[in-house]
């Protein structure tokens, strides 16, 4: 059942099905400002409260979807959780608002939309010559923090899983974004990602040149205290040469080239994750 959800969950995601109104985050802006109102007045229990209470509900409905139908609805449940944490519609279309900017030179929004990609890296100090690089180390975590992350708790610990990461994300972000000082948010999101984006990262030395990669890995992922973030993206930088920059005022090889990169560990992932399942190592 997980594998079938997560492979359906892909193809939707792939296919651009899911209305931009069913997609996960704006599910969780609606949720926040319904229940929880302005995230800037939250405080540490109400925080935590918002944190566990999607995958409570999510919880309690495979509780009452267990066994009825013959299975079929707890399949409906499984494949609607996974396509809604799976979606990221806007992600897509910032990032190639970027490459389209960078393609006409347009510096001023390569800088924005590089900024709203991935709003826990400061661009105001990166030259331009550095920038097609920063993004493609942006690249390599959104790809880990939107799609393996999510693929890793969808597998082992079912859709339960999957909706608490995708909450502790959100506002994850959102504290980064808006400044909140939310220390119980970013407690919660570095436990969660701490195996995970280790694994993941190993997947970028197999994915790419695995000596120097694993070299990597093992300076970084094998200190208890080193941020996922810093994990994921110098394993990847180490696993994937960056090609010379040419004259252009934004460079968009660097980018591309850990794109690819990311893409490969991915594809990886899903299969190792598929092997898994299919001979019983994964429930």
């Amino acid at each position: 059942m997980a594998l079938f959800s997560l492979l359906i969950a892909i193809l939707v995601e792939r296919l651009k099905l899911l209305p931009a109104s069913w997609q996960c985050d704006q599910l969780l802006q609606s949720y926040q400002s319904t229940f929880f109102g302005d995230k800037a007045s939250l405080t540490a229990p109400m925080a935590a409260l918002a944190l566990i209470l999607p995958a409570l509900v999510v919880y309690v409905l495979c509780w009452l979807a267990s066994g009825m139908f013959w299975g079929l609805l707890s399949l409906a449940l499984w494949v609607l959780v996974a396509i809604i944490c799976f979606n990221h519609q806007k992600q897509r279309d910032i990032f190639k608002k970027y490459m389209q900017a960078a393609c006409r030179a347009d510096v001023q929004a390569c800088y924005h939309f590089a900024a709203e990609l991935d709003c826990s890296e400061c661009l105001d100090a990166v030259s331009e010559r550095d920038l097609g690089a920063k993004v493609g180390q942006s690249v390599a975590w959104i790809n880990y923090r939107y799609y393996g992350a999510v693929a890793f708790f969808l597998i082992f610990l079912g859709p339960v899983g999957a909706m608490l990461y995708c909450t502790a994300r959100f506002y994850a972000e959102e504290n980064s974004r808006k400044s909140l000082n939310l220390q119980i948010v970013d407690n919660v999101i570095a436990v969660l990602d701490w195996l995970p984006s280790r694994v993941f990262a190993f997947g970028y030395a197999l994915s790419g040149q695995f000596s120097e990669g694993l070299a990597a890995w093992r300076s970084s992922a094998l200190r208890f205290n080193t941020s996922a973030r810093t994990v994921v993206v110098e394993t990847a930088l180490a696993a994937q040469p960056l090609p010379e920059e040419p004259t252009a005022p934004i460079c968009v090889q660097s980018t591309l080239a850990l794109l690819v990169l990311s893409k490969r560990n991915f594809t990886l992932i899903v299969a190792i994750l598929s092997l898994l399942t299919i001979f019983g190592l994964v429930s």
